[in-house]
């Protein structure tokens, strides 16, 4: 009798140990996560903690602003993609965001889907916005897809609530916020519009030569050397048709030299770098859906 009372107390007891160490199990990985989210965040840190820190987004928008009239060129209509294209790989850099693996076939990165990752909060909400759409979407979405999603740019009505309106003013109302930028109203004969005119040049000339000095000064002919926010602010700030204003002031020996080194850059192709080791697949996503 006594071997029979306890045959049923030892399966009980191995099954709470399995579920234990399930539940365990699962607890390190969802650490292991929020680690990988906490790094990400502290890796878009570091620097001098004085320095007023931008996200890629505000660093475009900020290299697009006109300094004393405050808005963007009435020209440019590829910023307003591209300004997507910086919350996906700021959301991947910080370890929000990653590619469906590639399978055996190996998939193309504009036909991977985007995988959500981590919900940690950003401290952004645009960020955070554009995180919930990602992470609430059922079946995935590409790369592709989601630039046109938060752009609007899509012509299904039924998915017309992804996109992020009035992303430009809330950008500028962030650097506003960080003592970047002011706010004015200007009179433009019929109508008035809120600017935004620079009014820390300090802030902009700051990232006005990091720009620079990653293409002449700092440049190591290597972009898996080269440190991956640069490179990513490089690529998309291309893409949003914001680049050359960089390097308006440089001399004409200069500036051939970084639209030159800039051009090798634009000529590498995702697919291959984004096998490298270390390489961030999504940010050469992003990359591709421009240049393709």
């Amino acid at each position: 009798m006594t071997s029979l009372s306890q045959r049923p107390s030892g399966l009980v007891q191995r099954r709470t140990e399995a579920i234990r160490s399930a539940a365990a199990e699962k607890d390190k990985e969802s650490d292991g996560e929020e680690e990988e989210a906490r790094l990400g965040d502290e890796e878009e840190d570091k620097g001098d903690s004085k320095e007023t820190r931008l996200t890629l987004m505000e660093e475009v928008l900020l290299l697009g602003l006109k300094d004393r009239e405050g808005y963007t060129s009435f020209w440019n209509d590829c910023i307003s993609s591209g300004l997507r294209g910086c919350m996906l790989v700021e959301l991947a850099l910080r370890g929000r965001l990653q590619l469906e693996a590639c399978g055996v076939r190996r998939k193309s990165l504009l036909s991977r889907k985007v995988i959500f990752k981590s919900d940690a909060p950003t401290g952004d909400v645009l960020l955070d916005e554009a995180l919930k759409h990602i992470k609430d979407t059922q079946p995935p979405e590409s790369v592709q897809s989601w630039i046109e999603l938060l752009s609007g740019e899509t012509w299904n009505p039924l998915k017309l609530h992804y996109q992020l309106r009035n992303v430009r003013e809330r950008l500028a109302k962030n650097l506003v916020e960080k003592g970047v930028l002011t706010t004015e109203k200007q009179n433009f004969l019929l109508f008035d519009m809120t600017t935004h005119p620079l009014t820390n040049s300090t802030i902009k000339q700051r990232l006005v030569k990091k720009v620079q000095d990653s293409v002449l000064e700092k440049w190591v002919n290597d972009p898996h050397r080269m440190d991956k926010r640069v490179l990513a602010l490089i690529l998309l700030a291309h893409s949003s048709d914001v680049l050359e204003n960089a390097f308006a002031p440089l001399q004409d020996d200069q500036y051939d030299l970084a639209m030159k080194r800039v051009h090798s850059l634009l000529e590498l192709e995702p697919e291959k770098e984004s096998t490298k080791p270390n390489a961030n697949e999504l940010m050469w996503a992003v990359v591709a859906a421009f240049t393709k």
